[in-house]
């Protein structure tokens, strides 16, 4: 990895975002009070490089640790090969997964077959899935610099690279086929040729709009992208490759999850703050402020009546939002306060979720008319399902970054 930052991103800067939490306060002569042992100078020395080490890790399991190191690693994180393992074995003892909520399992009138497929290159971190038309599961391998493909039929995966330091994050199919994704480290929208495996990329316009997050197309094929630290949403002409910006009203809102209603409104959360958004043509946006100050909906779902189902990852919660009288109500998530709800998905007459903060992760379905819960655990721990599609079935498809599988949650009707 060059240890230079691309895009206003430093490789160990990255690495604190992706663990996200506070280690022990720095001491007087303003290191951190890292634990002894072997593997602690290097861990000094490559992360403190970019950041402040007071932002190193919540902890994870050994195998968590594991996909995290390969994560890195696969990007090139500049630690001498020979010493990958001490660095783990260091990390692995001096930084445990701290206690989670246990899972919240509730049974219910629904059969389901959760499976899953272990991704061909470890450390990719999976991001966002995407169900094809043709059936095929896509993901973004965030830390791979890659787009992926698996034919669940045959197994068989095909791997798509990207330009180096690209970080795909959000993807999504055309009418034609090609796959549109996000470059989350380099500032551009990408539109893939699957056929070919041939790239353009579209550069965003403004140097504060770096790291484009989530991307949806409308009804009329143009393409629509959040940028959630840059603060901006955006839309791209694909005829031209015209490319539009806008800021919410609100600062620092962080848009974040996008989804398209049947009439082709646009709507997006935002999770820097307690509402939801629409944007037009003209890229006006109006907010729906949510009744609790504390809110902080992460991801977004459209039922078939175009209600707005969002998931609230601050506080625990299932909220549904009426767009034309306004009306917000909630629920409070099986697992609890702390569960994290993530990646969402409306179909088959339910809302469907992953908890991913409790132990193991959860698939929550809600049924909206009886208003009750039912969930499963997702096999081998889960661990954060970002972001949640469906497929040509109407099964939910996820990407399960920790665990770096893509997974299918098969519906027995």
């Amino acid at each position: 990895m060059r240890t230079r930052a691309i895009a206003g991103i430093c490789p160990s800067l990255f690495l604190a975002a992706l663990l996200g939490s506070a280690v022990p306060a720095l001491s007087q002569q303003g290191q951190p009070d890292l634990p002894p042992g072997p593997g602690r100078d290097i861990v000094l020395s490559v992360c403190a490089g970019c950041h402040d080490l007071n932002r190193l890790t919540a902890g994870y399991t050994p195998e968590g640790w594991l996909t995290v190191t390969n994560m890195m690693r696969n990007f090139g994180a500049p630690v001498p090969d020979g010493e990958w393992d001490t660095v783990r074995a260091y990390l692995i003892r001096a930084f445990p997964e701290k206690p989670r909520p246990p899972a919240v399992l509730i049974p219910g009138p629904v059969d389901v077959r959760i499976i899953e497929w272990p991704l061909p290159t470890p450390g990719s971190r999976p991001h966002d899935p995407m169900s094809a038309r043709d059936g095929s599961i896509w993901w973004s391998g965030q830390l791979a610099n890659k787009l992926g493909r698996l034919d669940p039929t045959t197994g068989k995966f095909r791997e798509y690279p990207v330009n180096p330091m690209s970080a795909p994050h959000g993807l999504v199919e055309d009418g034609d086929g090609a796959v549109w994704f996000t470059g989350n480290f380099r500032g551009f929208i990408g539109k893939l040729d699957p056929k070919t495996g041939e790239i353009r990329e579209f550069n965003l316009p403004d140097p504060k709009a770096r790291d484009p997050h989530t991307i949806v197309i409308d009804h009329k094929g143009t393409v629509w992208f959040s940028v959630q630290n840059g603060n901006f949403v955006g839309r791209l002409d694909p005829k031209t490759g015209a490319i539009k910006l806008t800021t919410p009203p609100t600062p620092n809102a962080r848009p974040y999850g996008l989804a398209v209603n049947s009439k082709n409104v646009v709507y997006f959360v935002e999770f820097g703050a307690p509402r939801v958004a629409t944007i037009d043509d003209d890229m006006r946006i109006q907010e729906f402020q949510l009744p609790n100050a504390g809110a902080r909906p992460r991801r977004i779902a459209i039922s078939p009546d175009d209600a707005i189902w969002y998931t609230d990852f601050a506080r625990g919660y299932l909220g549904r939002l009426d767009p034309k009288t306004g009306e917000v109500k909630e629920w409070a998530s099986p697992s609890g306060p702390k569960s994290l709800p993530y990646g969402v998905a409306a179909t088959k007459g339910a809302i469907w979720y992953n908890e991913s903060g409790a132990k193991p992760n959860t698939i929550v379905r809600f049924d909206p008319a009886s208003e009750k819960f039912q969930s499963w655990a997702i096999p081998g721990g889960g661990d954060i399902v970002r972001n949640m599609t469906v497929d040509r079935d109407g099964n939910p498809v996820l990407a399960n970054s920790l665990e770096n599988e893509v997974g299918r949650v098969e519906v027995k009707d």
